[in-house]
């Protein structure tokens, strides 16, 4: 019989928030779950993500004194939080299938391999794709629609497959941290009370610095580590030729993606609207029937052109290949979600102020708590949300300007995600361009590490600590 006291507000008379060696605990658990379940033993996410799960469920209940409706309640929260991603995921991956039925990601890398050489190839793909992204505000679309035409194009310039994803998701992330149109961007300036404009112009250097060094990293890649000469890419242009009508039509969706997105729309009706273009495209220009092209968004293609390497680039799973991976996004924010719930984020964020002493090792220290939130959380908000909140009145403590705040979590929140393989975005990355993984590109994703890095260096140098007017008092000195 359960004999906690509710309390006016719902939670339960005992409930407690965790010590920092408690909150250590169930981080451990996670460490270790897939440290072994993956790393050692090879299992996907799934089984050590629901381990984890289990663990933080039964610390809650057992330790913290939650009841099962509050363990439920924690976990439901972290998929709130991110159902949006989960939504989104789900609309890709039809939307790839419609994109590819109608012949629009077929002509993206018949005209692209026309276009580009493969020693500018991986440099040119960084910086188109942070255009693109900064001009619609979505890392996920840009990956998802551009990004997948452009593993297609370095496939045929023979370019390696994990350095073009390496270099579209640097891109795709780069413009999204600088998009006034992005969710995050929105997000890390709502949440820490800062101007959007303020916070996207203290981002500015940060950002240029990290996607002008990754450029760099990607030409000299293009100079030294690509061998291929474009011998292959006629291989990929005349089976394209063959099997679509690659007219100005074919387009279509993209224009009415890219414009919805440009004008203003949030990613998913875009991205829906997206859905109804390829359809349509898929009816009108390659003559489908329209059931056919609705087969194509839940069940995905499989095209006949004659060659296997076309065959395997243009074979997409829709909607229903897309059960893996929403499978692990899911268990991913319910796990989030506890830990999250339960105070165990926000005790370690806040135990953070006891080994700060100075401004620059304040934005260093909250940098470092966005990216264990984004580990720990699997989801970009997350990362944002917890230091953002938790660390807010620090900042006034030592007199900085919340711009200071904002840019730290963003820095180190939003473009990190792909380097944790059962993070939302790394699932979503790795399964659009066409890998198991997330690990298989990290080594060639410059521009994560490169953002933490920059804001690192920032803070060190003094550049990413703007003091407060002075009526906001007097802060403790740097040492």
């Amino acid at each position: 019989m359960d004999t906690q006291t509710p309390r006016a507000d719902g939670a339960r008379g005992d409930v407690r928030p965790p010590t920092f060696r408690e909150a250590l605990v169930p981080l451990a658990v996670v460490v270790a779950s897939l440290g072994v379940g993956s790393g050692l033993l090879g299992l996907s996410p799934h089984a050590p993500l629901l381990w984890s799960i289990a663990f933080a469920g039964l610390f809650a209940r057992y330790r913290l004194g939650y009841d099962w409706d509050g363990v439920y309640d924690a976990a439901e929260g972290g998929l709130l939080m991110g159902m949006q991603a989960v939504l989104i995921l789900f609309v890709i991956y039809g939307l790839i299938a419609t994109w590819t039925a109608a012949g629009t990601i077929p002509g993206l890398m018949y005209y692209g391999l026309g276009l580009l050489s493969p020693a500018v190839f991986l440099p040119a793909t960084a910086l188109l794709s942070a255009v693109v992204a900064f001009a619609i505000g979505s890392s996920w679309t840009t990956v998802g629609t551009l990004g997948v035409a452009f593993i297609g194009i370095g496939s045929g310039l023979d370019v390696s497959a994990p350095m073009t994803a390496g270099a579209i998701v640097s891109g795709a992330y780069a413009g999204d941290k600088q998009s006034p149109l992005s969710d995050t961007t929105n997000l890390a300036a709502a949440v820490t009370d800062t101007d959007l404009y303020d916070h996207i112009n203290a981002m500015r250097l940060g950002t240029a610095v990290a996607l002008g060094l990754s450029v760099v990293g990607y030409a000299v890649l293009g100079m030294f580590a690509v061998t291929g000469s474009g011998g292959d890419a006629a291989a990929i242009t005349e089976p394209l030729a063959s099997a679509y009508a690659l007219g100005p039509l074919v387009f279509l969706p993209l224009v009415v993606t890219f414009g919805l997105a440009i004008s203003g729309y949030p990613a998913l009706p875009s991205l829906i609207a997206g859905v109804f273009a390829g359809a349509g495209t898929a009816v009108l220009a390659q003559g489908r029937s329209f059931t056919a092209a609705w087969d194509a968004f839940l069940n995905g293609t499989a095209p006949e052109t004659g060659s296997e390497l076309v065959n395997g680039l243009l074979a997409t799973g829709g909607v229903a290949g897309s059960g893996w991976t929403i499978a692990v996004v899911v268990a991913a924010l319910a796990l989030g979600g506890l830990l999250e719930g339960t105070g165990v984020l926000a005790v370690v964020a806040d135990r953070l102020a006891d080994v700060v002493w100075s401004r620059g090792s304040l934005v260093v220290a909250t940098g470092a708590a966005a990216l264990l939130t984004n580990a720990f959380t699997a989801q970009q908000y997350m990362s944002i949300v917890v230091p953002g909140v938790s660390l807010r009145e620090l900042y006034d403590e030592y007199g900085l300007d919340s711009r200071d705040l904002s840019r730290a979590v963003e820095a180190a929140g939003t473009p990190t995600g792909p380097l944790f393989p059962w993070h939302a975005g790394a699932v979503f990355m790795a399964a659009a361009l066409g890998f198991e993984s997330s690990w298989a590109f990290v080594p060639y994703y410059f521009f994560g590490p490169l953002s933490v890095l920059a804001l690192v260096g920032m803070a060190l140098a003094g550049r990413a600590t703007t003091p407060t007017d002075a009526e906001r008092g007097a802060a403790p000195a740097d040492d």
